[in-house]
């Protein structure tokens, strides 16, 4: 019998392993993707996707920086930039390099990075 709270069980029960989510990878296919890269939804037909993977393209529907998906979907860094990546060569989404941050959002970068 364990000495934890039996909340404990439910939440590892519902616990995804990062590497189980990328299918085992942890190298993005597009290397060029930066906290401040905008995703934007682009696609929407095509084969059915896993649940992370809608959650990005929902988010998509206006310009997100990849920061702001990693926290919503509530993934670490790197698993967001190989998902993003996978549904960007899907033709799901498109990225586009802001020429310069506003101040708003390099506050919000900050603040997440923070909370890490």
């Amino acid at each position: 019998m364990s000495g934890g709270h039996p909340e404990e069980g439910a939440e590892d029960a519902t616990f995804v392993r990062p590497f189980i989510i990328t299918g085992g990878r942890s190298e993005p296919a597009q290397a060029d993707l930066r906290l401040e890269t905008l995703v934007v939804a682009i696609g929407v037909s095509g084969e059915p996707l896993a649940l992370e993977r809608q959650q990005i393209v929902a988010l998509c529907e206006r310009p997100t920086t990849v920061a702001e998906i990693a926290d919503a979907v509530g993934v670490p860094l790197g698993v967001a930039k190989v998902l993003i990546s996978d549904l960007v060569v899907a033709g799901r989404l498109a990225c586009q390099q802001p020429a310069e941050l506003p101040l708003h959002t390099l506050e919000r970068i900050r603040d997440h990075v923070r909370a890490l």
